[in-house]
């Protein structure tokens, strides 16, 4: 090996190891390995224009913002009232595959929060009996179709780069149907062994709110019991904090004082009723925000909160919003409400302004559950107008051979020249940071191109690997993308193996096409823990599970996935 292929290999040990260190981060170390390409002219400018113009990553862009005016439509809504029933099994198998239906054509994160709420509040089957499925499916629906997920996307730009034609729009359905089929099946069969909790009181338990005893309170001098504050209605009076003294237990006889801060814990629903008590203020009314009505969030992993306070975020300046209170499933959580850090997959109450909607960095840090929602819903003409014209693009595609990017493109343009999509939610839902990861990776390739490194992994594939039939590099190459998908994150693990597996391939002298399939789908597979995909974190913060149930459930359902991969992939894409 030359020494710029030395130097670029230890930039990419550089780059997993960051990745898996900081995760959270992905987007700026991707960003970082770019430059260095560039700077010690690995990479030239215009080859990083073209990298950032390629026809894949553009139609991958298009296709994340014609999926916001989808989500603004009640198909969701609407479905997913008639998903649950007093059976248990026909309620898990029908949120499993609506699931991932949906998710073979719209963002599985927003498939799981469109329907996070509804499993939540139905009546019959306790939610932690489907939250698990409800994202497990979705990540396997997402393996449907070349628009299911990002992964496919991306490894479908990155193939494009490479001069081929690209995957077609079912390419992945063959496969991708008899991962479902298996995935599911073990999917269900784990089910019976997840806990049954047949409310959501053990999360709503969890919240954490603040309120402040002003220096005219009628409650100052009282004893808490005499102040009425011991037995209210859902609500239990968990800690008394004056000064920089924490007070807990809290006793029936302790005496009130001006400026203390009281910490309860219960049932969100039942918070307005401290406003019934004079002098007593909750956190946000500290904003000068009307708490009538209620925003639930989840903190999302890169969001600029995590590992900062409320109090040095300037977080009402920043979000037009002020904290009512805040759950952490899995921890308790004690102190002041404001100098609390804020950790990814915290719920948030909020007291929202009349900016909050429109402001672009809602969508950059929160998930948002319920409340108010930043866009309004589509109706009428402009619903169908969104429902029709995605179904005819697809179907053009598919029927007439045209390229999705002609089509995406007119079917974005007509969205917003009717209004079904504004430029302000562009603007606010501009998928940055996979433009910047697939744009980072494609540079990266163009480096191992231009130090030879490419050819030296093909040269190498070709004499070293030359005895060994092409399954054993193929499940190799699926494996080592799997661990790295579930160490880092999806699409970064598929912007670093797929010029791996793409040089393997060629020098082995066979078709690279299952391959790159197979990194496909090696990186959208993630079951065991859940904080390696977003789904998994989101239906882990909104119920009352724990690791071992990820692990229980997750173990099975990646083994099928992995072994039905390995299986399918070669038969349906012979080397």
């Amino acid at each position: 090996m030359t020494l710029p292929m030395i130097a670029l290999l230890g930039l990419l040990v550089l780059m997993v190891v960051a990745l898996i260190r900081h995760q959270e981060r992905a987007t700026a170390i991707f960003g970082g390995a770019m430059l260095v390409t560039i700077a010690v002219g690995w990479v030239s400018t215009e080859t990083m224009l073209r990298n950032a113009s390629n026809s894949g990553l553009m139609t991958l862009v298009m296709l994340v913002l014609i999926s916001i005016a989808l989500e603004k439509t009640s198909v969701l809504r609407r479905i997913s009232s008639a998903l649950f029933s007093p059976s248990v099994a026909g309620s898990t198998w029908r949120v499993m595959g609506f699931s991932a239906l949906a998710s073979s054509v719209l963002n599985n994160t927003a498939v799981v929060a469109a329907l996070l709420n509804a499993v939540r509040s139905n009546k019959f089957v306790a939610p932690t009996k489907l939250l698990i499925p409800l994202s497990y499916a979705a990540i396997m629906g997402g393996t449907l179709t070349l628009i299911g997920t990002s992964t496919n996307l991306i490894v479908n730009s990155m193939f494009t780069e490479t001069g081929h034609a690209g995957f077609r729009f079912f390419d992945f359905t063959l496969v991708g149907l008899g991962v479902l089929a298996g995935g599911m099946l073990v999917l269900f069969v784990m089910t019976w062994f997840l806990p049954s909790v047949a409310t959501e009181k053990s999360t709503v338990n969890e919240y954490f709110v603040e309120a402040e005893i002003t220096a005219d309170s009628p409650l100052i001098g009282k004893s808490v019991e005499a102040a009425g504050l011991r037995h209210l209605d859902d609500l239990f009076l968990a800690e008394i904090i004056r000064e920089q003294v924490i007070i807990r237990p809290v006793a029936r006889y302790d005496v009130l004082q001006a400026g203390d801060k009281l910490v309860f814990s219960g049932n969100v629903e039942k918070v307005m009723v401290l406003k019934q008590f004079p002098g007593l203020i909750l956190f946000a009314d500290e904003n000068g925000l009307a708490t009538q009505s209620l925003t639930e969030v989840i903190v999302k992993e890169d969001s600029v909160l995590v590992g900062r306070t409320l109090k040095s975020t300037g977080f009402r300046a920043r979000f037009d919003a002020a904290v009512v209170a805040l759950r952490r499933d899995g921890a308790r959580i004690s102190g002041k409400l404001g100098e609390v850090r804020l950790q990814p997959g915290d719920f948030l109450l909020l007291a929202t302004g009349p900016d909050f909607a429109a402001r672009p960095n809602i969508a950059k840090n929160f998930y948002v559950l319920s409340g108010v929602t930043p866009d309004d819903m589509l109706a009428g003409w402009r619903e169908k107008l969104t429902i029709w014209g995605f179904l005819g693009m697809i179907t053009a595609t598919v029927a007439t051979g045209a390229s999705l990017f002609v089509g995406s493109l007119f079917l974005l343009g007509a969205l917003l020249f009717t209004g079904c999509l504004t430029v302000n939610e562009i603007k606010r839902r501009f998928p940055v940071e996979i433009w910047l990861i697939v744009t980072s990776a494609l540079c990266i390739a163009s480096a191992m191109a231009s130090t030879g490194m490419a050819d030296w992994i093909s040269t190498f594939a070709g004499t070293s690997l030359s005895g060994h039939a092409p399954i054993v590099t193929f499940i190799g190459i699926f494996l080592l993308t799997y661990l790295l998908t579930e160490l880092i994150t999806n699409n970064a693990a598929a912007a670093l193996m797929f010029p791996i597996a793409y040089s393997l391939s060629l020098g082995m002298g066979v078709d690279p096409f299952p391959m790159v399939m197979g990194v496909a789908f090696a990186a959208s597979a993630s079951f065991l823990t859940p904080y390696g995909y977003q789904t998994n974190l989101m239906v882990f913060n909104a119920s009352s599970y724990q690791l071992k149930h990820f692990l229980l459930t997750g173990v099975p359902v990646a083994i099928t996935y992995i072994s039905l991969c390995i299986l399918l992939i070669p038969r349906v894409f012979p080397f």
